[in-house]
């Protein structure tokens, strides 16, 4: 495998651990808590994936022949609080991941060094998709801590549970060394 496709292939999986990341979080929650604010300043969950889904149909549709930042795209709306139900969210989430999934699936490894505009700034399709694997998972980290923090002891840990790293590595070091993208077994975790 050339490491152009080694790339695309590790950058398809990163993207999908961090939307099952976000889905387990998601699932953890009541309905109504994806709509809690802790003040005017703050983003409820389901803004962030209001501003997720958005920026995801922005950039990934028609990724290599038109500017990331279309010209249909409103980010402050992205900002406004107005998702109604669960369903919405779930439906808003899904069709942002969607595209960004067909996006990458359409790639060929021989495009990534070409350039596309984001803004009016040349990237490398390497840089944009790296761009990205900053940006949303920023986005889903805010999105776990603040359903831990909506579900305080009723929890389910995501990672390595809290005093399990003793148990974690031992169970890793007791297999042989080979060569595997991290998320391999952690999609398998989460599933």
């Amino acid at each position: 495998m050339s490491a152009d496709s080694f790339y695309l292939e590790s950058a398809k999986k990163q993207f999908l651990y961090y939307k099952m990341l976000g889905e387990k979080a998601i699932d953890q929650l009541e309905p109504q808590q994806l709509f809690i604010t802790l003040n005017e300043d703050t983003n409820s969950i389901a803004t962030i994936i209001k501003h997720i889904s958005g920026n995801m149909l922005s950039r990934w549709t028609d990724f290599l022949t038109s500017d990331g930042e279309k010209e249909w795209r409103n980010r402050d709306a992205e900002f406004e609080n107005d998702l109604q139900s669960k369903k919405e969210v779930l439906e808003i989430w899904k069709k942002g991941w969607d595209c960004l999934e067909n996006a990458l699936k359409s790639l060929k490894p021989e495009q990534l060094s070409d350039i596309i505009y984001i803004r009016n700034e040349g990237h490398t399709v390497i840089e944009a998709i790296n761009r990205q694997l900053a940006h949303y998972p920023y986005h889903v980290g805010q999105i776990v801590f603040y359903a831990k923090q909506l579900k305080n002891s009723s929890w389910e840990s995501l990672s390595i549970p809290k005093n399990k790293s003793g148990n974690y590595n031992a169970e890793k070091f007791a297999k042989e060394k080979e060569i595997k993208n991290f998320t391999d077994d952690e999609l398998k975790r989460l599933k």
